[in-house]
């Protein structure tokens, strides 16, 4: 509508002047960033991260971002910290601090201690000369850009950098220590992120659960092992307790005529397709999608061939992966 236009007009300003600066922040990164990386890498401890304000608000997100990517990291509120947080911070730690001035007074305390005890500091600051970046061992400079507010009183441009800035170190360490998706679903396992990185042996049904028969197991008992299971089918072994085939509706419906006289090797398709324990359950959901099939035998890498579980789709679909 007409009366939109307006608004509209003032986002996409707001948003091309952030990305704008974001592709400045990008040029400008140098050797401070690497050394503030390598810092991080080098840490015993924990990363502590700290900013007043909305640079608060901001370092909140950077510690949740380290913390679910493989750095352990909390964040200490500078108030706080004057009022005994500063315990929180030890010997082996590194001190992320945050501050568009460089010169927040209530982080004062914070850098002192950082100073006094050896705890090595980061300081990210648009102020060259800043008490924060002077102080810091790594400190790393913001360009000096407009805010999008067109005052330059409401952080928005400083913030965006900040928090691109602490994505850029967190992505960084991933990539380093090759932080994995089913590492991160270590720290992630409530929600739909959760089950979209589950594993099949999160979701997958073992011992008892699994249907299973030997080769030479009459019809009438691979029947009744298929009604109790519940699953529609039956993984056959053979003497070694190696997955040889399965036995599914399909193959019941192909051997109709004299079907109880057989065995479940005679009725049996033989190399089922199966899946790894370890894999995401994402996966087994493309793979019987692929080939219209409703359940995978999970075998175990440990002992060649041997059924460690059975997956049914049914069974991803409850978990919330489609």
């Amino acid at each position: 509508m007409e009366k939109d236009v307006p608004f509209l007009a003032t986002a996409r300003r707001v948003i091309l002047q952030e990305a704008e600066a974001l592709q400045e922040l990008s040029a400008r990164l140098g050797s401070s960033f690497a050394d503030a990386v390598q810092l991080l890498l080098d840490a015993k401890g924990r990363v502590i991260v700290s900013g007043m304000g909305k640079s608060g608000h901001i370092a909140r997100k950077i510690a949740a971002t380290f913390a679910s990517t493989g750095t352990p990291a909390h964040f200490v509120h500078p108030a706080e910290a004057s009022h005994g947080d500063l315990g929180m911070m030890t010997r082996g730690d590194v001190v992320l601090v945050l501050s568009n001035s460089g010169e927040t007074p209530e982080l004062a305390d914070i850098v002192a201690y950082s100073r006094r005890f050896g705890i090595p500091l980061i300081g990210v600051a648009s102020r060259e000369e800043s008490t924060l970046i002077q102080q810091a061992d790594v400190g790393i400079v913001l360009p000096q850009l407009g805010e999008a507010c067109g005052t330059g009183i409401v952080p928005t441009t400083s913030t965006t950098m900040t928090l691109a800035l602490g994505d850029a170190l967190a992505i960084a360490l991933m990539e380093h220590r090759a932080f994995t998706p089913e590492n991160f679903r270590d720290f992630h396992p409530g929600g739909k992120l959760g089950a979209q990185l589950s594993k099949v042996s999160d979701l997958m049904h073992g011992n008892d659960a699994i249907p299973l028969v030997r080769l030479d197991t009459p019809m009438s008992e691979v029947l009744l092992t298929i009604t109790q299971k519940g699953f529609g089918v039956a993984a056959v072994l053979d003497v070694e307790n190696a997955l040889v085939g399965i036995v599914t509706d399909g193959d019941l419906r192909r051997h109709m005529q004299g079907l109880l006289d057989l065995t479940a090797g005679e009725v049996m398709t033989a190399k089922p397709m199966t899946i790894s324990p370890h894999v995401l359950a994402e996966e087994a959901v493309n793979v019987m999608n692929t080939h219209k099939i409703t359940c995978l035998f999970a075998l175990d890498p440990a002992q060649a061939g041997q059924v460690a579980g059975i997956l049914h789709i049914h069974d991803c679909l409850r978990a919330g992966i489609v």
